[in-house]
């Protein structure tokens, strides 16, 4: 790799430049209007705005940032945390648009994303993992009949979603 696009802001951003530095690797910040004098932008070789100070108008952008990246002939794109690194739709135009994603794969951004697929999938490489169900539960009774078998403490954890959202 000869140069990497920093899909991400701040401190995360710096982090992965300077590493990059070490490297060899020259880098390329991206940014919102509302950063545009932030340390991150400074920082890097080269630094492109990419939108409005929203992050669904900027850093959610991933088709823009994927233009931008090749556009300026970047390797490939680091997304940092947030933001993008969990998108596997992201990870996956990046590699069909020719660019390296650094991080996991698209099929085990899916995977992590499903907590019930990822249980299943630990246990079968023999990774430990608390007892509990592979099954999400939808029914009250069943989950208090569950949690007797286990035993208490419990904990309940949202499997699709969740994030205090709804």
């Amino acid at each position: 790799m000869k140069k990497i696009l920093v899909a991400n802001r701040g401190e995360i951003a710096i982090r992965v430049m300077k590493t990059a530095q070490k490297m060899g690797i020259k880098t390329v910040a991206v940014y919102s209007t509302a950063d545009r004098n932030a340390p991150h932008v400074k920082f890097a070789d080269e630094a492109v705005c990419i939108g409005q100070a929203p992050s669904s108008e900027s850093y959610l952008l991933g088709n823009k940032i994927i233009q931008v990246a090749k556009n300026l002939n970047v390797d490939a794109i680091h997304p940092g945390y947030g933001f993008l690194s969990e998108n596997a739709d992201f990870a996956r135009a990046c590699e069909e648009n020719g660019l390296i994603f650094i991080g996991p794969k698209p099929e085990h951004i899916e995977l992590f994303g499903d907590k019930m697929a990822s249980k299943v999938a630990m246990k079968k490489v023999g990774v430990p993992v608390l007892e509990g169900t592979d099954e999400p539960i939808t029914d009250i009774e069943e989950g208090a009949r569950i949690a007797k078998e286990i035993g208490f403490p419990v904990i309940i954890k949202a499997a699709f979603g969740g994030g205090g959202r709804g």
